[in-house]
């Protein structure tokens, strides 16, 4: 888990009691937010906030601040809506109709019509997520696109048709060119957000109209069982970091091959599972670095690395400093 992004996602949440959903909205007419605190958590620990703004008809974009393991939410749109996701940071899991699930991470986008998720369980694999929702109700723009986007001659309804129409989801992965839309979005002062959002949202849409989903390199939607089954895995993994299992042991024990482990593993974690273990184990120790007064060695074992010297490069590796310096910066 990336602490640097909890926190800050945090401070996003700071108005939202444990266990609720806060959503706010910025209607396109009038002034001032309506907002609306809603049970939507599996667990007292979640905390959910969707802030929407109207930007023109038929265009909202949705700011979404999430941590929490799990949780169900409920989509008011009709299935004329596509949405476009963008992850900021962090990972998410959509458990689609038809017993699908998707999964992405930082940088990415998503496509899928409302009508696919309208009341879906939503998976954070690393316990957070940070990014943000573009609906287009397709009927409404097709009387009243925005003027720039009438001039290029884009067409939402063929965009539609582009990115969802054979498999009703797609991805397009990070990229310089996504990267450079998004950058600036997330931290905007209030007073500039919705003219510059309005920019931004016709930037990504004549953007798109100009490609197409990613070929060969964009997400495949896994069988929600397959998902689940992962997820058992990655419990049982992560609950006593001294023992260490192998790809085989873990492979016989849930009855799915190797190939399909590994596979399946970084679809939903977005790394290998070593890479992801190895995360997980100095994430784990850093945080008893700061939190315990357990000597260096004793935290080594705890995380499962029988030498202190290999369990020093390995932090190295990761947080880029040797466990002392980082105990001696986080005490001072």
């Amino acid at each position: 888990m990336d602490n640097v992004s909890v926190r800050e996602i945090k401070t996003h949440l700071s108005d939202v009691p444990p266990g609720k959903c806060l959503m706010l909205r910025h209607p396109l007419c009038g002034h001032g937010c309506a907002s609306e605190l809603a049970e939507a958590a599996f667990s007292i620990g979640t905390q959910l906030k969707i802030e929407t703004y109207e930007l023109y008809p038929g265009i909202e974009l949705s700011y979404n601040y999430f941590l929490g393991d799990r949780f169900h939410l409920h989509h008011r749109h009709a299935s004329c809506v596509l949405t476009i996701d963008h992850c900021r940071r962090g990972r998410i899991g959509w458990k689609m109709k038809g017993e699908l699930s998707l999964y992405f991470g930082t940088g990415d986008l998503s496509f899928h019509a409302t009508d696919k998720c309208t009341d879906s369980e939503i998976t954070l694999p690393l316990g957070y997520y940070e990014g943000l929702t573009i609906s287009l109700d397709l009927p409404v723009l097709r009387d009243t696109l925005p003027e720039l986007l009438a001039d290029a001659g884009t067409d939402v309804s063929a965009l539609c048709q582009t990115f969802c129409g054979k498999n009703e989801t797609a991805a397009l992965p990070a990229s310089p060119r996504i990267e450079h839309i998004f950058s600036e979005v997330y931290d905007l002062p209030e007073r500039m957000k919705r003219p510059y959002l309005r920019l931004k949202c016709q930037e990504l849409l004549l953007f798109l109209s100009m490609t197409g989903p990613a070929e060969n390199a964009g997400f495949d939607s896994l069988h929600s069982e397959q998902a689940e089954t992962i997820r058992r895995i990655h419990d049982v993994m992560t609950e006593n970091l001294k023992k260490r299992y192998t790809i085989e042991e873990l492979s016989r024990q849930y009855h799915i091959n190797t190939a399909a482990l590994k596979s399946i593993f970084k679809s939903v974690y977005g790394m290998p599972i070593a890479s992801y273990m190895k995360q997980f184990r100095i994430m784990k120790a850093a945080e008893l670095l700061r939190m315990t007064g357990d000597s260096i060695s004793a935290i080594a074992s705890e995380v499962g690395y029988e030498s202190q010297s290999k369990f020093s490069a390995a932090f190295k590796d990761i947080m880029k400093i040797l466990p002392t310096d980082y105990r001696r910066q986080y005490s001072s």
